[in-house]
Parts: structure tokens; sequence; C-alpha cells
């Protein structure tokens, strides 16, 4: 018997000691750990990404006449507030919940309900969940806001406010879950598309240009100066939104890493190539060099790296910013001259064409020496993602136009789209918002020279007319 209890006893203290072990494999894996540096990073660059709508609306503002410019700067700045609580309400979940047949997110997350401090690992698994929710946010923002340089001086703004609404929800968030979502038939085809050149610059380039289309021409185009007031301000929104593009691209790494730092560089890189090639392209047309061509050279060149600028490395950089500078420059001063569409702040011609000629880019460009998680392009070796990459271009396209062209036709069938000639005379500044931007003296009496709207309509007390049609 005191053999049997030694051998219990003996059992006993080697189950104590190894049982743990032995159950260790089975147990519940710890949480992600949460990375402070690549928080930091990505939180960093959202706010970047934040910065670059109200930048947006400076040089959208400064391209204008001096009758719209707060009305230009308004659509821009209430987009930053209107799409930030759709976003959080549905615009989130339908983008980036759980996946629906490969087409939409289910409406799991609606209110941000089950979104919050730990990682999402099928996204950033380094990171809070609230930081990448809020991270992609600021692209859902950004997005509409540059459709509004298509219809800029025209548009009645309750139309404004109804078409981005509804155009945030069915048109941007199918494809950024197309493209980003887990599940997306985009991403499980391998579209390649790091920060945006198919979801924010094809969409909103190309669904621009039909509104341009549908609204018509502004009151007086082809046939009078229609001027920017204010190249400064162009010039400062300009540089704004390359300021803020180091966000869009390098936190698009979701990681404060090498990777993070390739697409910083290419994305400088690139948009310097493009300011040149714009530069000197208008300098060979025109025979002189202008600063609104410098700046729209630089957001070409911005536009066209983004969709490679976590997957191609610097040398094809400078051949992409060079190529989109030449292309964009020609949308803009030669095919939409030709063909006479009145794309009023070249939203096409800069998003919608640089945006096209950097997806197929990254068809070219693209290298696993750069990203192993990406693919290598044609020059690398692999032409089948060229054709994945224009399958992408042409869906977005296609998706654009089907979806812009019905959500305008639906609306007009229950509001006014378009600024009578009156209020287009007048300026949208009056008329939509009851206020002026600039409130001009007369030289001699010292005097505000102000008018009053027609109908007796009040004016509010700062306003005042331009001296500038």
């Amino acid at each position: 018997m005191k053999k049997l209890w030694t051998i219990l006893s003996l059992c006993l203290l080697m189950l104590s000691i190894f049982m743990p072990a032995a159950f260790a494999d089975g147990a519940t894996p710890e949480p992600a750990k949460i990375d402070t540096g690549d928080t930091t990073f990505v939180l960093i660059s959202a706010a970047l990404v934040m910065l670059m709508t109200p930048g947006l609306a400076l040089f959208y503002g400064g391209m204008v006449r001096t009758k719209n410019v707060l009305n230009t700067i308004m659509q821009s700045f209430f987009i930053v507030s209107l799409i930030s609580v759709q976003w959080v309400l549905w615009g989130y979940s339908l983008a980036f919940g759980p996946d629906v047949n490969h087409i939409i997110g289910s409406l799991d997350w609606i209110g941000l309900k089950g979104v919050g401090q730990e990682p999402n690992a099928d996204y950033a698994a380094t990171i809070p969940h609230f930081a990448f929710m809020i991270f992609q946010a600021m692209f859902a923002v950004i997005t509409p806001a540059l459709i509004t340089g298509a219809f800029a001086e025209r548009m009645k703004f309750p139309a404004f406010v109804v078409f981005t609404l509804i155009w945030a929800t069915v048109v941007y968030d199918p494809v950024a879950h197309w493209v980003w979502g887990v599940g997306g038939w985009m991403r499980e085809l391998g579209v390649l598309d790091f920060a945006g050149g198919t979801v924010v610059h094809i969409l909103s380039g190309v669904s621009g240009l039909v509104i341009a289309l549908m609204l018509g021409k502004r009151k007086g185009y082809g046939s009078e100066a229609i001027l920017p007031h204010h190249l400064p301000m162009t010039v400062i929104g300009a540089s704004l939104l390359w300021f803020g593009w180091f966000g869009f691209n390098a936190g698009s790494a979701l990681s404060a890493n090498g990777l993070a730092a390739s697409a910083f560089t290419v994305t400088n890189t690139a948009a310097a190539a493009a300011t040149v090639a714009w530069v000197f392209t208008e300098w060979l047309f025109h025979g002189k060099p202008t600063i609104l061509g410098a700046a729209s050279g630089c957001i070409a060149g911005l536009v066209a790296i983004t969709p490679a600028a976590g997957f191609v490395g610097t040398l094809p950089s400078v051949i992409i910013g060079l190529v989109a500078g030449i292309f964009c420059f020609l949308a803009v001063s030669v095919v939409k001259t030709k063909l006479g569409y009145d794309d009023a702040l070249d939203a096409f011609g800069v998003h919608g064409i640089g945006g096209t000629w950097g997806a197929i880019a990254t068809g070219l460009f693209a290298s696993k020496a750069v990203n192993p998680a990406g693919a290598d392009g044609l020059f690398f070796g692999n032409p089948e993602q060229l054709t994945t990459q224009l399958i992408g271009v042409a869906a977005s396209w296609a998706f654009a136009i089907v979806m812009t062209f019905i959500i305008l036709k639906v609306m007009g069938m229950f509001m006014q789209l378009r600024a009578s000639e009156n209020q287009e005379v007048m300026g949208l500044d009056l008329t939509e918002h009851g206020e002026r931007g600039y409130a001009y003296q007369d030289l001699i009496t010292g005097s505000p020279i102000s008018y009053d709207l027609p109908a007796g309509k009040a004016v509010a007390a700062n306003t005042s007319i331009s001296l500038n049609s």
C-alpha cells in the first residue's frame, strides 16, 4: 500500500507539472496586441487625409469666379460633416462589413456595432479597429468632394446634398467593398489598388463627367472668358493636397514600416515628375508656363501614383508621373476644348484620366520585390496582372457612368438640379447661401457696393457685389 500511495503521489505531482503545458496548445489565443507606433502613424495619416478636403476647397475655390467662391468652398467643407456621419451610421458597414455575395458588406456593423478598440485582423492586426475605420472615413469624405469640380458654379445646393449622400451610399461604398473589403470580387480577382485609383479617382472623375454632361454648360461657357479669381488660393490648396497625400498613400500601408516609406517616396517623386511634365508640355503648346499648370500637374501625378504607391519602385514612379502630366494636360487643354464639354475645374481630366492611367500603370510596373503581398506586373513577367487591372478599370468606369446617370434621372423627377440662368448670373454665393466672399467698397465714398436678391429676399449684412462677373 505504501508503494501504491508513493506511485499515485508521483503521478499527481507529474500531472500538476505537465497538465498546464498539455492544455496550452488548445487554449484560446491571446488577442492581437496593438502596436502604438503603427496606431500613431495611422491616426496621423488619417488627420492628413482629412486636411486634404479643406485643401481641395481652397484648390477649387480659387479657380471659380468671385460670385461662386463660398458655394464652392462650402461644398467640400460640408461634405466632411455629411459623409463623416453617413460613414459611421451605415457607410463603413457597407464598405468593409462582413461580405455578402462578393458585392457589398452587410449591415452587421451599422452604427459601428462591433467596431471597437481591439484590432480587426482581417484588415489591420496591429491597430485598433477604430483607427482603421476613421482612416477609411477620410477617403470616403474626399471622393465625392472631388466630383464637385466638374459641376462647379451651376448645381443647386439642395441637389448637391442629396446627390452626395446617395452617391456615397450606392456608388462609393459598394466599389470600396469590391476592391478593399474582405471577399470583394475585385480583391478576389487580384486587382491592385493601394490607395484608391479605382475607388477614389476613377469613380469621382467619371461621375463628374456624367454630371457635367447632364447639367449642361455654364452660361457663357465657350463664348466669354471664365477665369480663376484667386490663383494664390489655388496654389495653397494644391500644396495642402500634396502634403496630405503622404497620409493618403503612405498611410495605406497601415503600419510604420518600410512599405510606408517606399509609398511616401514614390508619391513625392511622381508628383514632382508630373509637375515638370505638365509645365513643359504647356510651355510647348501655349508658349508660357503657368502656376495653374504647375498646381494641376502635381495633382495629376498624385492621382496617378495612388493605386501604384505600394507596389512600384522609384524609377517607375518617375515614368508614371511624367506620363500623367502629359496625358492629363492633353485631356484638359486639347480633348475638352475639342469636344466642348464643361468639366468646370477638370475633375474628369485630372482624376478620371489620371486614375485610369495609374491603375493601368500598376499592371505594368508592380513588383513583388516592393510588396510581396502584391503581384508582378507586365514588365516583371506577369502580363495577366495588366489584364486584371483593365478589368478593374472597365468595371469602375461602367459602374460610375450607369449609377450616376440613374441617380440624377431619379433626382430630377423630384427636385431642381441646376441653378436658373438668373441665379447663375447673380452667383450661387448669394442665391444659395445669402453671403459673399468679398466685400468690395466704393473707391470714393468707402461704402459697400451691394445689391438685393430678386423678389425682395433679404441679403446678409456682409454681402456685396463682385467686380468680377
